[in-house]
């Protein structure tokens, strides 16, 4: 039996060769239909077999690769990857394709999350009402503060909220994905450096409507939030791009 302090050395050699292993698939370093052997991961990263197995196991379960026989570890095109996996999510975001996998994402939750405050206005429970409301006065407080990581926390947990209190099971597994998309944006500077003010009242009448019951008022107003965002985007990106 292994004892704690190598059971942990071995977890984090995983998790390093994840990573990198992962990296390099989403940003394209490593090409579909390149093969990966297992003696190779053993060399490179100076990792035991069982550490190299255990992380190709993790990747396949996120079908980035598929291994097969007689040819070893075949890394797959991105239409066979697990897309709403948010360490899949986190890895493309890194990549130097960051932008626009950033608005395909919120053209994602443009979709999904209008629908969801639309639900949450007809379903949410009166203690879930009030907890939103709750939530969206200290969301608009943070962002008025100038509290960058209370905000995004808040923030998460807002959006994270809507998609629970719809009442939809579909929906509520999406949390993380949203919290992925919201906190890499933060991560990679594609967010102003003070909230809109517009944005943050816009949160606040979210609440508001689901608490009124007003279903197209709530879908609208969240639908407004994120058109903004995705405006937000590219400005800030197209404000790089010539920054540098």
């Amino acid at each position: 039996m292994k004892a704690p302090a190598q059971r942990a050395s071995l977890r984090g050699q995983h998790s390093r060769v994840l990573e990198e292993l992962g990296s390099e698939i989403c940003s394209g370093r490593l090409a579909p239909e390149q093969v990966i052997t297992l003696e190779e991961m053993e060399t490179r990263y100076g990792v035991s077999r069982s550490v190299a197995r255990e992380t190709i196991r993790v990747l396949e379960s996120m079908r980035l690769v598929i291994s097969r026989r007689r040819v070893g570890v075949v890394v797959l095109p991105p239409e066979e990857w697990n897309l709403f996996d948010p360490q899949i999510i986190h890895w493309r975001l890194a990549s130097a394709d960051r932008v626009s996998q950033l608005e395909s994402l919120v053209e994602l939750r443009t979709a999904i999350e209008p629908e969801a405050a639309r639900l949450a206005a007809t379903r949410a429970s009166s203690a879930e009402v009030s907890d939103l409301i709750g939530l969206a006065g200290q969301l608009w407080a943070a962002g008025e503060e100038g509290d960058a990581d209370r905000f995004l926390a808040l923030d998460v947990k807002f959006h994270a909220a809507v998609l629970t209190y719809s009442g939809n099971p579909m929906f509520s597994r999406l949390d993380s994905l949203i919290g992925e998309i919201l906190v890499s944006r933060t991560e990679y500077g594609l967010v102003p450096e003070r909230p809109d003010p517009v944005a943050l009242q816009r949160h606040v009448d979210v609440a508001n409507a689901i608490q009124r019951r007003d279903p197209e008022v709530a879908h609208a107003t969240m639908r407004s939030i994120l058109v903004q965002t995705i405006s937000e985007i590219g400005t800030l990106a197209a404000g790089a791009d010539e920054a540098s």
